[in-house]
């Protein structure tokens, strides 16, 4: 058996990656960086409109062209369905599934309400159903496939409650659960899809904060990195093309934590 080369692991010609919250912040990078490295990429978005544009915008490195795809991980398990297999039977089939999508809530512990709990923790119901539809999706293909949860450093750790008292909100004690769920979903779906070929890992950035946060709040968390700084999002497109590829082809039920060192503190 000859030995594959750097390059080629890390090759994503041929293969299609369907990108939930392909449009927003994160998204955006994760998408380029699929695309970058060969990949056919389906933008995912509830806004048609803006998955189309943003599909547009992304590199093209071989024949394959992009594709928006109107695809909402909150909504009911049958218009998941339906949207999941309207995408493969216009763009032919799936080989990676990358959930990152989230819808957000910004109650903290001291206000947050049981339905607000309960729909921030919905995504991760999202994210379990895309996941079973890619899985049998590959199954019924006899192909092999790979899922990518997006988790956090704070799947992992407490937050610091100085670094937002007295200019926002505390980091939302239901996405702290979220994230942690996620994880642990993470490495029970990948035990047991493993004798399907299908590798599941999860992807779980540090403070990347976008141009809406506090600057005050910034600079409070740049205090708590070892690097001393906020993650650019250019800088996940490594680890999301690392976990998509034969690269990671030994790997599975892991988390992948691009943090500037944050969680080895």
């Amino acid at each position: 058996m000859s030995e594959p080369t750097i390059q080629k692991l890390f090759d994503l010609n041929g293969k299609t990656a369907l990108v939930t919250g392909g449009t927003g912040y994160l998204g955006r990078h994760l998408t380029r960086g699929l695309a970058e490295a060969g990949a056919k990429v389906l933008v995912g978005s509830r806004d048609a409109n803006r998955a189309l544009i943003e599909a547009n915008e992304i590199p093209v490195q071989g024949p394959s062209r992009h594709a928006g795809c109107q695809l909402d991980h909150m909504d009911t398990e049958a218009k998941l369905a339906d949207d999941f297999n309207a995408a493969v039977i216009e763009h032919g089939p799936i080989d990676i599934l990358v959930n990152n999508g989230n819808e957000h809530c910004s109650r903290d512990l001291t206000n947050c309400t049981a339905d607000e709990f309960n729909r921030q923790l919905a995504n991760a119901t999202g994210y379990f159903l895309l996941a079973r539809l890619l899985r049998n999706h590959a199954v019924h293909r006899g192909a092999p496939a790979t899922v990518i949860m997006l988790g956090s450093m704070y799947g992992l750790v407490g937050s610091y409650p100085d670094t937002y008292e007295h200019i926002a909100h505390a980091s939302p004690v239901a996405y702290h659960m979220l994230k942690g769920g996620i994880l642990q979903m993470t490495r029970h779906l990948a035990v047991y899809w493993a004798r399907d070929r299908i590798r599941v890992n999860a992807l779980s950035p540090g403070p990347f904060p976008s141009s809406n946060f506090a600057p005050k709040v910034v600079e409070r968390l740049c205090t708590k990195s070892p690097m001393k700084r906020m993650g650019q999002p250019y800088e996940l497109k490594g680890a999301v093309v690392f976990l998509a590829s034969d690269a990671s082809s030994y790997m599975t039920g892991q988390n992948l934590v691009i943090d500037g060192g944050w969680t080895a503190w």
